[in-house]
């Protein structure tokens, strides 16, 4: 065993995860916790709302998958979602699942994903299986769960990846559409390269005492 993967395992274990995470972070070959995971992993592990402004590539969808997954390993329950992870592009939201599924491979968490562009029956027939995790696209999203196929009432934790460019792609608007379909007692982790105006406006809406980490300042 080298060296580097030797400190990549400690650095993790700094977190106190499930060793079934922990062998998914070394089997995905995580070098040691990055800078935004070291400052905000140990708030979202205590139930804190994140605000994570930070440039893409710098380790985000591990700032908040190891939490969620965390939460989800330790109480076990069938049922609607727990966990909607929403992000601006399919593209992003098959990046975001394949590493969340490198990260739970040694755990029974399952997740699918939702995005417009292709038939949505795979993707119903995949909800309908009861996944603990769904990563998604805002309009499809929001289509499936009008016609009652992702029900949204036993979320518990909100993630939202690239605020920012949902904002420049005139996703907004569904943003609070399905902000207002989630339970009102819910952990919030909003993550974003920038802040203009209306993405503040959104923070100060659904954030609650939020712990926020800014690595554009350092």
């Amino acid at each position: 065993m080298s060296n580097n993967r030797s400190e990549s395992a400690k650095g993790f274990e700094n977190f106190y995860l499930n060793h079934s995470l922990l062998r998914g972070i070394f089997d995905a070959g995580f070098m040691s916790p990055r800078p935004i995971q070291v400052e905000t992993i140990p708030a979202a592990l205590e139930g804190r709302d994140i605000l994570g402004l930070a440039q893409t590539g710098t380790g985000k969808t591990a700032a908040f998958a190891l939490p969620v997954l965390e939460r989800l390993m330790a109480s076990r329950r069938r049922g609607g979602p727990r966990v909607l992870i929403v992000a601006p592009t399919r593209e992003l939201v098959s990046q975001i699942n394949e590493e969340i599924k490198a990260l739970a491979k040694f755990t029974r968490v399952k997740t699918v994903t939702v995005f417009g562009g292709v038939s949505a029956q795979p993707q119903i027939a995949s909800l309908r299986k009861h996944p603990e995790i769904v990563v998604a696209c805002p309009g499809r999203l929001l289509d499936l769960h009008q016609q009652g196929e992702l029900p949204l009432n036993q979320v518990e934790t909100l993630s939202l990846d690239e605020a920012d460019h949902m904002f420049d792609m005139g996703f907004l608007p569904d943003i609070r559409r399905i902000i207002a379909a989630l339970p009102a007692t819910r952990q919030n982790l909003m993550f974003s390269a920038t802040m203009p105006d209306e993405i503040r406006h959104l923070a100060k809406g659904i954030l609650n005492d939020p712990h926020i980490v800014d690595l554009n300042l350092s």
